[in-house]
């Protein structure tokens, strides 16, 4: 990391090839979970809880303990790491500490609530569907935003003018 700190990513070609290649496929990253959102529900609150608490007009079944335990497993440490890594570079962007401060919590507190909320909805109550939904929004926009934001600041070479 001495390397954004300091800006010596500059003069390393090869420092420059893996972060820009970490972008991409972080980019991919984001690409792929919103398809896969997709494939399994929509924007509506009503499609988050057929998902959930399942649907007898789809023939869906409610998703059970167990399948929700192993996703949700998965997810924390995935995107543990994968905030980590986005939010910990964000942290050497030339911007006010506020803003990195803000991101940081937005990025973080929306995934930990999208993972909540698909508790809440199957087990507590469907109305928590919209806080899935805006979760979901939430969390795609704040990948997108630093994922183009370091890219910018990649390509500018960490100039801090």
């Amino acid at each position: 990391m001495n390397y954004m700190a300091n800006g010596g990513f500059r003069r390393n070609p090869l420092m420059r090839l893996t972060l820009a290649l970490t972008l991409v496929l972080l980019a991919g990253f984001a690409i792929t979970m919103a398809a896969l959102y997709f494939a399994k529900m929509g924007f509506s609150p009503e499609s988050v809880v057929d998902y959930y608490r399942g649907s007898n007009i789809s023939y869906r079944p409610p998703r059970s303990y167990q399948s929700m335990l192993e996703v949700t497993h998965g997810h924390l440490a995935m995107m543990a790491m994968v905030l980590l890594v986005l939010t910990h570079l964000v942290i050497f962007l030339p911007t006010r500490r506020g803003a990195k401060v803000a991101i940081i919590v937005a990025t973080f507190g929306s995934a930990l609530f999208g993972e909540a909320s698909s508790w809440l909805v199957r087990f507590v109550h469907p109305g928590f569907a919209l806080l899935k939904v805006l979760s979901f929004v939430t969390l795609e926009l704040c990948l997108l935003g630093l994922l183009g934001a370091l890219a910018a600041f990649l390509w500018r070479g960490g100039n801090r003018s």
